[in-house]
């Protein structure tokens, strides 16, 4: 990988690894009176966009954070290129996987190209000194999300869809091999919505990064996913492509009968239905 001190392999013997994945996890909380996630499984391959999809309150975001090995699970594994996340520091699962939360994290007092730049910090030295490479990969990120131009404003005179840029520009710099995103259009509209999910394949697909997202949007991971995983009650409802795993009988197992699935040609699309009251 290139990475100079992490040792993190991705591979043994020329077999490529799935770069990031899970194998029976069970996750609780003590607060809650049952498991959050209970026996999942999945792993996501080096280029391949894997979209999240489920009902509220059925572990999407403690599933990212067991990838991202902020959580760890209370049985089972998560593995990144084969290796135990939980035996892996902070910094360096960073030097391979960044992730970009559904809030944005507006960081007072910083100027966007200082906020870009510290996507490179889990590749610098303890000094924190930028290198011609750091500059160039910054660079790049910015180019890539449209702020390049925005560089020198504080991030916190932006708008949410401009800082919703800059932390997708941020990830970009840190150049990972696994990307995870927690609703990564979450508050734009539509237009810009897509236009983040075509910057994220373009990514996946020109860096053969292998990603995570979570999308509450069914149109939009119908749209753009290379398998879906649809997640009910913490538990894994159906794993695969758009047209095995997004259909009427498992969308109604996960949100009910107020969905109707269209089709048009070879796409599919979603579309709420409303709830019929009875005359008073």
């Amino acid at each position: 990988m290139g990475r100079g001190a992490s040792s993190v392999s991705v591979g043994d013997g020329g077999h490529i690894r799935p770069a990031i994945g899970v194998e029976g996890v069970r996750v609780g909380y003590a607060a809650a009176s049952r498991d959050v996630l209970r026996n999942v499984s999945f792993g996501v391959s080096p280029g391949e966009l894997v979209v999240i999809i489920g009902p509220n309150g059925a572990g999407k975001s403690t599933l990212l954070r067991v990838l991202a090995g902020i959580l760890h699970p209370s049985e089972g594994v998560a593995r990144l290129f084969g290796q135990d996340l939980t035996g892996l520091s902070r910094r360096e699962i960073a030097r391979h996987v960044a992730v970009v939360s559904q809030a944005n994290e507006v960081v007072l007092g910083f100027r966007v190209e200082q906020v870009v730049m510290m996507g490179r910090s889990p590749h610098q030295g303890g000094l924190q000194f930028a290198s011609a490479d750091d500059a160039e990969a910054v660079r790049e990120a910015m180019s890539k999300t449209g702020v390049l131009e925005l560089r020198t404003r504080p991030v916190a005179e932006l708008s949410g869809g401009e800082q919703k840029m800059v932390a997708l520009a941020r990830a970009f710099s840190q150049r990972p091999e696994v990307l995870l995103l927690d609703e990564p259009s979450a508050h734009l509209d539509p237009r810009h919505s897509v236009g983040v999910f075509e910057l994220v394949v373009s990514e996946v697909r020109q860096r053969h990064i292998a990603c995570v997202a979570i999308a509450h949007d069914l149109n939009l991971a119908a749209a753009f996913a290379d398998r879906v995983l649809l997640l009910v009650d913490g538990s894994v409802c159906a794993v695969g492509p758009v047209d095995e795993v997004m259909t009427p009988e498992h969308l109604a197992l996960a949100f009910g009968d107020e969905l109707r699935v269209e089709h048009a040609g070879a796409d599919r699309y979603f579309v709420p239905r409303r709830r019929r009251r009875s005359p008073p």
